[in-house]
């Protein structure tokens, strides 16, 4: 028996993450892949290369998980992610850079699975393209099927320290959560209190009490530097919108709805009149 099929907390954790990638790609598409783990003793071979990830978490950088994506993985799902958004040609950056969107989503569920486990907050630090090189506690294979493509497994690494807190969470009762994670001291052998039951919980739930930011755009233009230079009090910019024109609401930079500006008691505000397309939420993130 392999080291994951024994820690309960970090069996979780992957089955979270596996819906969450799921259920990020189908929410951009108009098909829902199948995603499952197993134990794994080591990284997957990827023919050409595979494009890996390095995620880090907070507030303690030494929770890392890493994961590689073979290149029919990555190259597949952006690409039908793409298409999907009404895009018939695209770069292969594009293409890379929407997969690493897609499975940075899903890592920030996997951010909250982990906090639900410890019981504060935990969410992800920038990560970056870098290969598992340290203290890896346990491997698992990623097997990502479309309705259309079966594809090669992918692999995620967890970090030992990862590890280690997922078999004995960090105690509230004794005051060490908060200190084990901040100052690095290994977690106690005394018998962990009882990790949060997550075993009913859906994908959706653990995003409802995330904090995004909303902005409203009134609309865009380009300058030239030198205009730039020329701007002062009094100066008009002008935008490439009409007066009549919608305002675009925007959460986290992404378009989600249009609508008309109110005011209300004395602020603004806006009344949605139309939810964007899947196609707009897409292009909006490009």
């Amino acid at each position: 028996m392999s080291v994951l099929d024994s820690v309960d907390n970090a069996k979780l954790i992957l089955d979270h993450w596996a819906e969450s990638l799921a259920d990020v790609v189908a929410s951009m598409t108009d098909q829902r892949p199948e995603v499952r783990w197993s134990s794994a003793s080591g990284p997957v071979e990827a023919a050409g290369g595979a494009l890996w990830w390095e995620q880090p978490f907070h507030p303690d950088p030494g929770l890392v998980v890493w994961v590689a994506a073979p290149p029919e993985v990555w190259d597949h799902t952006g690409s039908v992610t793409l298409k999907a958004a009404g895009l018939e040609t695209f770069a292969a950056a594009e293409v890379r850079n929407t997969w690493l969107e897609i499975l940075g989503q899903s890592l920030s569920v996997m951010a909250r699975s982990i906090g639900a486990v410890f019981g504060h907050e935990v969410t992800c630090d920038p990560g970056s393209e870098r290969e598992a090189d340290r203290d890896i506690g346990a491997w698992a294979s990623v097997a990502v099927r479309f309705p259309d493509a079966d594809l090669p497994p992918m692999s995620i690494a967890i970090g030992s320290r990862l590890l280690s807190l997922l078999v004995a969470p960090p105690s509230d009762a004794a005051g060490e959560r908060r200190e084990t994670l901040d100052s690095g001291v290994e977690p106690s052998s005394a018998p962990p209190d009882p990790p949060a039951d997550l075993s009913h919980s859906r994908t959706m739930d653990l995003l409802l009490d995330v904090d995004l930011p909303v902005s409203i755009s009134f609309g865009k233009t380009q300058l030239a530097l030198k205009d730039v230079l020329k701007l002062t009090t009094g100066s008009i910019v002008e935008l490439n919108r009409g007066v009549n024109d919608q305002v675009e609401v925007l959460v986290n930079q992404c378009l989600i709805a249009r609508g008309e500006v109110v005011v209300v008691e004395g602020n603004y505000g806006v009344r949605i009149q139309q939810i964007a397309s899947r196609q707009d939420r897409l292009r909006s993130m490009r």
